[in-house]
């Protein structure tokens, strides 16, 4: 059995070395009857928002962390950027590395054949240009944060990867796990979760003149 949480911005999946509250504090709630809590299929960063799965049971755990493992699993995600690019839609083939070995989580883009470099591909389509902003619909295996700075357009409110400023009041990162497909029984038609657009989201989305229901309805559709 499988579980779909929509995890908000600003929670961390993991205990970090500062200590406060974690998704981890709260997997006993989240039994539903189960003599055992769920498990983490995969992970989001603490300030992206949206669909994060988890197994119920052994069986569940050992088959989405294949599914996951093999790439089998479709996930898309909503994005506003610093900028929009030209074209309507693309494919970011760039390795990435790790930038520092005490910080394997920050990645810079490196020439193919670097050491330690990763294959890395982010499919995207833009929704909504307006305001120098455009809100853009992604599909990829991992870094996104790091493949939209790459090309030049960071995600707003990313203070990692240079999409936001770091004095107080700056706006929360805006890249939300929107939909997630995966395909867990053999003849049957694939699980399909999807996760309403956060309060920070809609509220830079009206701010640019967008209608929040018609984007999530594009995202949706932008890699079916």
């Amino acid at each position: 059995m499988v579980l779909v949480l929509d995890k908000p911005s600003g929670l961390p999946v993991h205990p970090g070395p500062k200590g406060g509250e974690t998704l981890h504090d709260h997997l006993d709630g989240l039994r539903f009857g189960l003599p055992r809590k769920p498990e983490l299929a995969h992970r989001l960063d603490k300030d992206t928002s949206g669909c994060l799965v988890l197994g119920r049971h052994p069986k569940a755990i050992a088959l989405l962390n294949k599914l996951f493992a093999e790439g089998k699993v479709d996930k898309t995600y909503v994005a506003v950027t610093k900028g929009a690019p030209e074209a309507d839609s693309g494919r970011i083939d760039q390795p990435l590395a790790k930038r520092s070995p005490r910080r394997g989580w920050w990645m810079q883009a490196v020439p193919k054949g670097s050491p330690g470099a990763l294959e890395a591909q982010t499919d995207w389509q833009v929704l909504l240009r307006a305001e120098g902003l455009a809100v853009i619909a992604l599909s990829g295996t991992h870094q996104l944060r790091a493949h939209l700075a790459h090309l030049g357009h960071p995600i707003l409110g990313d203070a990692i990867y240079g999409g936001a400023s770091r004095l107080p009041g700056g706006p929360l990162l805006h890249l939300h796990a929107r939909k997630v497909v995966l395909p867990v029984t053999k003849n049957g038609p694939p699980l399909t979760a999807r996760a309403p657009f956060p309060p920070h989201l809609l509220e830079t989305i009206a701010a640019l003149g967008g209608d929040a229901a018609t984007l999530e309805g594009a995202a949706d559709a932008a890699f079916a």
